[in-house]
């Protein structure tokens, strides 16, 4: 039986962030996170290897397996960073003024916090974090 990739792990959240090479991006790592803690009061888990992320979600695969994942998160990749956040109804609203953003694969990606209303990304966050488990689009 395989084991999930992205499962909740102890590794430091610091230590992830320390580790990235360029400077601005882990500076916006930094902020995102704050930005995050606070919209949620959790503390950041890593998740998996690369995903920074914010209390829990319980679902089930369609075979009826469950499964948790973080209840909002974000991960840095090579061009951008991905949010993992689950649609709410006043979400489209927001996002219309977010700043500049794209979706890609089901995720939010912002090219660099700069881009963005960080006072927006956070009412999201909060927003998506305080959805039901099971609700996620």
């Amino acid at each position: 039986m395989s084991r999930r990739k992205t499962n909740e792990t102890d590794e430091s959240v610091d230590d992830f962030i320390d580790s990235i090479a360029d400077e601005r991006k882990r500076d916006d790592c930094r902020a995102i996170a704050r930005i995050m803690s606070d919209a949620t009061g959790m503390s950041p888990r890593m998740w998996g290897t690369s995903i920074i992320g914010f209390g829990k979600r319980h679902y089930r695969y369609a075979d009826g397996k469950p499964a948790e994942i973080c209840q909002v998160g974000f991960a840095p990749r090579a061009r951008s960073f991905a949010f993992y956040l689950p649609k709410y109804p006043e979400h489209a609203s927001l996002v219309a003024h977010l700043g500049k953003h794209r979706y890609h694969g089901g995720c939010l990606h912002l090219s660099k916090l700069a881009d963005v209303d960080s006072s927006v990304l956070s009412r999201m966050v909060g927003a998506a974090f305080r959805m039901p488990d099971g609700a996620t689009d």
